[in-house]
Order: structure tokens, then sequence, then C-alpha cells
């Protein structure tokens, strides 16, 4: 992958009555390596040198020898650093890993002014958050996103989580990185299967914000499915950029937050229908983003014609269009029932108006809802 030039953003948050809080986006290439060290430096000076990294086994392989050479070249006593390394997968997004990592927290005697490291994907990274923000009330973490779909999302506003049987993300907080370091060198060894199942992410910012991006990204898919790094760049700065406009605007999702949840309705009853084992998160949100399109259409909110073009791009990036079929009517609604988007006892949707625009919705019907699944 050839590189091209770093580029950054910072995420603005809090009420000035409450003092201004930021943290900055570094998206580049060969910062794992390169870059980890100075910006823990820089973000977190007066920082304890206690560090946990939390990752898999499947990334460690690949990025944890260099994370560690750079954070120890820099000064860092490599036994002040250590290391969790958790099972690969949605399923093991529970209380149960959580608690081995908090062990591990124990068992080296971490204080409070210790540093959690976030290497890896969407798991690793709610995973982690989720631990630095209940680990003695809450400590310093640091996202080093290594799917598309993490470099993206998850690891831009500081919401973190772990699943319950019941449904996803149940059982979390909000807690804002320090940092966020997306390395798109990492993107070279993810599967193409994970990979584009991250640019559903980046296509719902074009949908729910940004028409001329969406437009951008009709024209350039062939260029990021190829890992072009200038267009990776371009593309998760944007996605980036978009989020952490809308994060700066509602940091705990009381209001236009909840936009970026388009298509996660349906894709969250999708991922729970299939017991989070078949379906990547990002293939769910696409046929989710679909179904949400096609709700607008039905509910005259959205021309047919703008909802043929969503379908067509999830189409070119090689993403599913069509839910799985054994979801019967009455599970579909009684999944949709549990998700985090119910408020006053009312399903939320959101739905796109307009490519670039979105709105949410609650006085949408069963009927309604039933009627969409049935078309598709």
């Amino acid at each position: 992958m050839m590189s091209a030039p770093t580029q950054s953003l910072t995420v603005s948050l809090g009420a000035p009555a409450h003092g201004a809080r930021s943290y900055p986006i570094f998206v580049g290439s060969g910062l794992i390596s390169t870059a980890v060290a100075d910006i823990f430096n820089s973000v977190l000076p007066s920082a304890g040198k206690q560090i946990l990294i939390v990752s898999n086994s499947t990334i460690a392989e690949h990025y944890l020898p260099t994370l560690i050479a750079n954070l120890t070249a820099a000064g860092i006593e490599r036994e002040h650093i250590q290391q969790a390394l958790i099972p690969d997968g949605e399923t093991f997004k529970n209380l149960t890993i959580y608690s081995e990592i908090m062990d591990v927290l124990v068992k080296h005697r971490f204080n409070r002014d210790c540093t959690i490291i976030a290497l890896g994907g969407g798991v690793v990274g709610d995973m982690a958050g989720f631990v630095a923000a209940t680990w003695q009330r809450g400590v310093p973490f640091l996202q080093i996103p290594t799917t598309l779909l993490a470099q993206v999302d998850s690891s831009v506003g500081g919401k973190t989580a772990v699943n319950h049987p019941s449904g996803k993300n149940l059982i979390g907080a909000f807690h804002q990185p320090a940092a966020v370091i997306i390395d798109i060198d990492s993107l070279a060894t993810l599967p193409a299967r994970e990979f584009k199942a991250g640019l559903a992410e980046v296509i719902k910012y074009g949908v729910m914000a940004d028409a001329n991006f969406f437009a951008w990204l009709e024209e350039n898919m062939p260029l990021l499915l190829s890992r072009d790094a200038e267009a990776l760049i371009y593309a998760i700065t944007k996605s980036c950029e978009l989020k952490a406009r809308i994060v700066a605007a509602d940091e705990t999702e009381q209001g236009v937050r909840a936009l970026l949840n388009l298509g996660h309705t349906f894709g969250h009853a999708i991922e729970a229908a299939t017991h989070y084992k078949t379906w990547l998160h990002g293939e769910a949100v696409a046929v989710g983003m679909i179904m949400a399109a096609y709700l607008a259409v039905q509910q005259g909110y959205l021309a047919r014609t703008d909802a043929i073009r969503i379908e067509q791009l999830i189409d070119a990036a090689g993403l599913p269009k069509y839910p799985p079929k054994n979801i019967s009517n009455s599970e579909w609604l009684e999944l949709m029932a549990r998700d985090k988007k119910v408020k006053h006892g009312k399903l939320r949707f959101i739905l796109p108006t307009g490519l670039g625009r979105a709105s949410i919705f609650s006085d949408i019907s069963s009927d309604a809802l039933i009627s969409v699944i049935e078309s598709l």
C-alpha cells in the first residue's frame, strides 16, 4: 500500500460552562510503527507509564510487536506494558471477557493513572473502552482501530459497550478516547469481506449527511475496493469528520446523534436473529439501510430514484442487499422492539429523506414494517 500524507482533525466536545474537551484523530500510513508513542506523550503528558494493550490474537500477530517497539523506543519500560488478548468475534463481546480483562488489571496492580490502548476492530475497541470507562471509575484510553468499520465508526465518539444475550450493546458507557490513531496500513491484512463490511458505514455517512460525499463514493468505489491509499485516507477522514460534527453536537445521543444509527434498527435485528455468528455488522447495516430507504419511499419521505441509488452503491461495494429469509415477521418486530432507540415506548426509525439527509420517525406502524420486510 503506497503512502499518502497524514491527515488530522479534532473532535470537540463539551459545553463551555463545563470546559471544552477535545481529542485528535490522525489518519495516515505507518502510524503504528512511527507515531503512537509521540501521540501518547502529547495527549497524555502526565499519564502514568502503566499501559494495558487490549487486542486479539489475529491482530496481535501482525501489529502488537511493532506497537510495543514504538512505545519502548520512546522510553516506556517494557515491564510496564501488559496485554490482554481476547477471542475474535462479536459473540465474545460480553461480561465474561470483560471480567477477564479486569483480572489482568488487578493482577498487575494497575493504578488510576494507567492507560488502556485498544488495538483491533470494533469488538476490541468497544471492550477496551468499557474497561477504561469502569476501571477505578474511569481511566484514559487510546483507540488504534485496525478494521475499516472501526476506523470510520466505533473508534470515534466515545460509545463503549458489551452485549447482553437479549441485545447488542445494552451494557455500556460514554467514555471518549484521548486520541484515535488510524493507520491505513492495517487494512492490508484485512480480509476482503471485512473490508467491504466497513464500506457500509462509509456509505452511511454519504446517505445521511453529505450528498457530495455520496456522489464521490459512486465515482470512486473501484478505487476504494482496490484499497488505494489516497482514496482510503480521504474516505476515512471525511467519514470521521462527519461523525465528529454530529458527536460534538450531541455527545450522549439525546437528539441528532441518533441519525448515525441509519440502518441499524433493521441491522441489529438481523445480527441478533443470527446470534452474531453469520452476518458481519457492516453487512447487516448495509441491508438495514436498503430496508430503511424503501420504508422511507413507502412513507413518502424519499424518492424511489434515491433509494435505487443507495441500493446500487451498496451493491457496487460488494455488500448484501437482502435480509435473511428465516426471520419471521413476529421475530422481526420483537427484536426491533428491544432496540436502544425505543423511546417513550415507541420505536424510532432513522430514515433517509434525500441523499445527504435523514430524520427520526416514531410513527411507523407494524403493518408498514412487515410490508417492507416482505418486499425484499
